[in-house]
């Protein structure tokens, strides 16, 4: 038995049909990291450049209730900034947490071959 004959455009139709949902059972969709990692990096650069202008509003509070000038500035932008750098500290170590997590370990480069 035989199969019927069917015409040379239904025929190409069905091709086409079963060729693309292969395609869509085989292929890997990839996640936008890009995104993702661009979030992280502004939201780390708020963070240094945050405590560093919070300390410089704190201290020039502290110069015009205390008059201390220059002392509360220069005290409230140091303050701000090593708070600032605890903090991004802080958040690149969950973030290298989160994407060992995510990724595995760390893989090492294969050593060159091709040294002088």
């Amino acid at each position: 038995m035989s199969l019927p004959e069917e015409p040379r455009a239904e025929a190409l139709k069905s091709l086409n049909s079963r060729a693309d949902a292969l395609e869509a059972r085989t292929t890997r969709t990839v996640p936008d990291y890009g995104s993702k990692a661009q979030g992280m990096a502004w939201s780390l650069l708020a963070q240094l450049l945050g405590g560093v202008f919070v300390g410089l509003a704190l201290g020039l509070v502290a110069d015009g209730v205390l008059h201390t000038a220059p002392w509360g500035i220069i005290t409230g932008v140091l303050l701000g900034f090593g708070l600032s750098v605890f903090l991004a500290y802080r958040l690149a170590k969950r973030l290298t947490e989160q994407a060992s997590r995510e990724f595995g370990p760390p893989r090492d480069l294969p050593d060159d071959e091709d040294e002088d």
